[in-house]
């Protein structure tokens, strides 16, 4: 049973993922980055219009997102708690292409920047997983470890899959199926999803969104020629 031992006493280990700096900017800011907060964000919702291209974004307060991913008719059997922590700032964001032509969203390239020279990329479902697994207790964390491991790897002859729960899929569902995705959005397509990111530090006043890259005009070789930009300012606090 040495390796049972072995697994327990490694768990403790971080994904590499949350061993990255979370912001660009002073390097003397990062540890206030990513920390618990309750925030408020003014005005909640906003609408601009760029070339037929109508962008929304709403900040997904945690009623908002309470409310989202415990309705049933949108998620089915994976509908439940909210999969986000109080270290995650999370908006949603609503596209409409009423242009003639086809665009392209890369939400991985949308910016957050605070009133204190910090700038955030967004993080998607494998950050914030990662981030759920460092919060799970170490006998939860050994459970799925064992799960995903054959008896014989340990040394032992019990069948372990029979004394183990079962990992749980839902918060990486719910995160996959909210999640607003890159690629092409044609004439007519309307789509919406969410963004998130790490938790800017406490005392903000001001928070910048940037929609931006968002691609169209595209040539013969469907090369862009115009990248939009959408930039959406809020007063912040936090409670």
């Amino acid at each position: 049973m040495a390796g049972l031992a072995c697994v327990a006493g490694c768990s403790g280990r971080k994904s590499s993922l949350l061993l990255e700096r979370q912001a660009r900017g002073p390097i003397e800011e990062e540890p206030s980055v990513a920390q618990a907060a309750v925030w408020r964000l003014t005005p909640e919702s906003q609408i601009k219009t760029d070339g037929n291209i109508e962008v929304t974004v709403r900040f997904a307060s945690a009623q908002y997102l309470t409310d989202l991913f415990s309705n049933k008719a949108l998620f089915g059997g994976y509908a439940g708690r909210n999969p986000f922590y109080p270290e995650h700032l999370v908006f949603y964001i609503k596209v409409a292409n009423r242009s003639q032509q086809k665009i392209r969203l890369a939400p991985g390239e949308f910016t957050l920047i605070d009133d204190r020279g910090n700038q955030y990329s967004t993080i998607g479902a494998d950050y914030v997983t990662a981030f759920g697994e460092s919060r799970r207790p170490v006998a939860a964390t050994t459970r799925g470890l064992l799960e995903s491991a054959s008896p014989g790897y340990f040394g032992i002859s019990v069948p372990v899959g029979k004394f183990v729960a079962q990992k749980p899929q839902g918060q990486f569902a719910l995160l996959q199926q909210s999640a607003l995705q890159s690629g092409y959005l044609y004439p007519g397509v309307m789509y919406d999803g969410l963004i998130a990111f790490w938790n800017p530090p406490a005392g903000q006043r001001t928070l910048r969104l940037l929609i931006t890259n968002v691609k169209t005009d595209f040539d013969a070789n469907d090369l862009p020629r115009v990248s939009l930009e959408f930039p959406f300012e809020f007063s912040a606090a936090t409670q």
